[in-house]
C-alpha cells in the first residue's frame, strides 16, 4: 500500500470517529421549530436517522473500548452520558424533520 492510500485511509477513519460527536454537540443547544415541512421529514427519515443511529452505534462502541480509562479518570457517567445517550437521545427522541 502506498503512502498516499494510507494517509487517505487514516482521514477517512478519524473523520468517521470524529463527524458523530459533533453532531450530537449541535443538537444538544437545538431548540425545535412548531411547524415542518414533508421533505424535511422525509429527508430526515432517509438520510439523518441512519447517520444518527450509526452515531449511537460508534458511541456505544467508544464508550466500551475506552471504559477503562473513563473508570481510571472518574469520569464513566459523564463518558456515558456524551457517547451513549446523547446519540441515542437524539435519534430515537428528536421530532422528525427537525434539525
Amino acid at each position: 500500500m502506498t503512502g498516499r492510500k494510507k494517509i487517505i485511509i487514516l482521514l477517512i477513519a478519524v473523520s468517521l470517529m470524529v463527524v458523530p460527536f459533533g453532531s450530537s454537540a449541535i443538537a444538544k443547544n437545538l431548540q425545535y421549530p412548531i411547524n415542518n415541512c414533508g421533505e424535511l421529514m422525509a429527508a430526515d427519515f432517509v438520510v439523518v436517522r441512519p447517520l444518527q443511529f450509526v452515531s449511537l452505534v460508534t458511541g456505544t462502541v467508544f464508550f466500551v473500548v475506552s471504559s477503562p480509562f473513563s473508570a481510571i479518570g472518574g469520569n464513566v457517567d459523564e463518558a456515558y452520558q456524551k457517547m451513549m445517550v446523547e446519540p441515542a437521545r437524539v435519534t430515537f427522541l428528536r421530532p422528525l424533520g427537525v434539525f
